[in-house]
Order: structure tokens, then C-alpha cells, then sequence
């Protein structure tokens, strides 16, 4: 599968296979820290980042994400307070920005197979 990337920069310290979010400056993005985040993709920049440096970011396709708790193959991710795929499980009515999907199942720490595809969940009414 074709993956897309694209350079952008760092609006501050961003590790590798961390999620990122776009920020109001063109071509910039920030480490994604919360589900409300708009998440632009995954970060392939092996030794991270610190601000101002251009960094590679997986837009779209297959890239490998830092997990950062128990996630099941097929399970939507989103992002945590440090960047990490979790698993996306937004309230009823509520909406979660997500950065695709995990084609392994993962643990905290691990780093997992995952296809990058952006998008929204809104969870289901009670």
C-alpha cells in the first residue's frame, strides 16, 4: 500500500511514531495531546524533533504509532496527553478526531502496525 507523507515543522519537541496535530500556522504541526486534537498523521522522524525542525509525517497508509494502552486489532486510535495511540471511545454525542486504525493489537509502550486514515467518530447516543 502507497503511504502519503509530507514535511512539515515542528512547532515544538515531537518524538518519533508520535501522533500530531495541525496547529493555526501553515505547515506546522504540535504533538497531538488531546481526542479534540485535529490530527494530521504520524510522525517517520527517527530521531524526533525539537521546534523549528522539519519532520516527515505519515498522512495517509501504513506507518507504525507508539501505543500508549491496550488497543485490539481493527480498533480506531486516537491520541493521548503524550502523543500515543489509544483507543478512540468518545462519549455519547460526543466527537473524537482520529488518526486511523491499528492493524495489531498493542499494550502500552508497544509500537504497533497501524494505517493512517483521518477522520471523525462521534460516539452513539444513549
Amino acid at each position: 500500500m502507497t503511504r502519503i507523507v509530507k514535511t512539515f515543522v515542528a512547532a515544538g519537541a515531537i518524538g518519533h511514531r508520535r501522533l500530531v496535530a495541525f496547529t493555526a500556522n501553515d505547515g506546522e504541526v504540535a504533538l497531538a495531546t488531546s481526542p479534540d486534537d485535529p490530527i494530521a498523521g504520524v510522525v517517520d522522524f527517527p530521531s524526533g524533533a525539537t521546534a523549528g525542525q522539519r519532520i516527515d509525517v505519515v498522512l495517509f497508509g501504513p506507518a507504525e504509532v507508539v501505543c500508549g494502552g491496550d488497543i485490539m486489532p481493527g480498533d480506531p486510535i486516537t491520541a493521548d496527553a503524550d502523543g500515543a495511540a489509544v483507543a478512540a471511545a468518545p462519549g455519547a454525542g460526543e466527537n473524537v478526531s482520529l488518526g486511523g486504525f491499528l492493524l495489531t493489537g498493542a499494550e502500552s509502550g508497544d509500537f504497533a502496525r497501524a494505517i493512517v486514515q483521518r477522520g471523525t467518530l462521534t460516539g452513539a447516543a444513549a
